[in-house]
């Protein structure tokens, strides 16, 4: 039997040092891209197009798409909503396609689409349908954390650390990043949300007055759906 590895790779500027051909990357972008994707095909979302300029989006107009686009927190002006996951309640996006552009998140995305096997999202929401799904598969693993502009960030980095935390028997080989990332998860998980007040994404994000984002987003498996990247959609993994 194959002896599965894991890795966490901190940031996107890193991704060229993986070998991900045979690999499932996991990609993670806490707050809020990957939380608000989960959330968004766990209601009901045909799916949602991740693409890598706000520019973009407008390629998808008058198709009956919603258009969703950040920028630095905030959404962008003329546009449906941004990637706060209360934009995705299934009211809004149930049998609805979305076409989603985020700072970090959709960019890390297309970094992993061009050589992985397979590009999964994960996030808080959905951690235990996610683990339970990569402990079945007969492939390494790679968690890509989107950062925040290239740069290591804590809240993606804990995310890794509790996938790694979850899969410690059902895998082989750990790289120093899986170490460092399970042992800032064990550091904070009794209290996310107080451990990430040290955060500077937390800090950005707060003079955005969107605490209540924050806080929905570090929940824990509230949320089934494991989306999968399929062509250039992103679509609810089917069992």
């Amino acid at each position: 039997m194959h002896k599965k590895s894991i890795e966490v790779c901190l940031t996107p500027a890193l991704l060229n040092l993986y070998d991900i051909k045979e690999s499932v990357v996991v990609v993670i972008d806490i707050l809020r891209a990957t939380s608000s994707i989960v959330y968004g095909i766990d209601n009901g979302a045909t799916a949602i197009i991740p693409v890598a300029h706000v520019e973009d989006c407008l390629n998808y107009a008058d198709k009956g798409y919603l258009l969703a686009a950040e920028r630095n927190g905030e959404v962008v002006a003329g546009y449906d909503f941004g990637n706060s996951p209360f934009s995705y309640v299934s009211d809004k996006v149930k049998n609805k396609t979305v076409v989603l552009t985020t700072t970090n998140g959709t960019k890390a995305l297309h970094l992993a689409q061009v050589n992985a096997h397979q590009v999964v999202i994960g996030a808080f929401l959905n951690l235990k349908a996610l683990c339970s799904w990569l402990k079945s598969q007969e492939k390494d693993v790679l968690l890509l954390c989107a950062g925040w502009k290239d740069k290591f960030n804590l809240e993606d980095t804990l995310f890794a650390g509790a996938v790694v935390n979850e899969l410690r028997k059902d895998f082989t080989h750990f790289d120093d990043s899986c170490v460092a990332a399970e042992d800032l998860y064990l550091l904070a998980k009794d209290d996310l949300r107080n451990y990430l007040h040290k955060s500077s994404h937390s800090h950005r994000l707060a003079e955005l007055n969107i605490e209540e984002d924050v806080k929905f987003c570090l929940q824990l498996n509230i949320c089934q759906a494991i989306p999968v990247l399929v062509g250039e959609a992103l679509v609810a993994l089917k069992a």
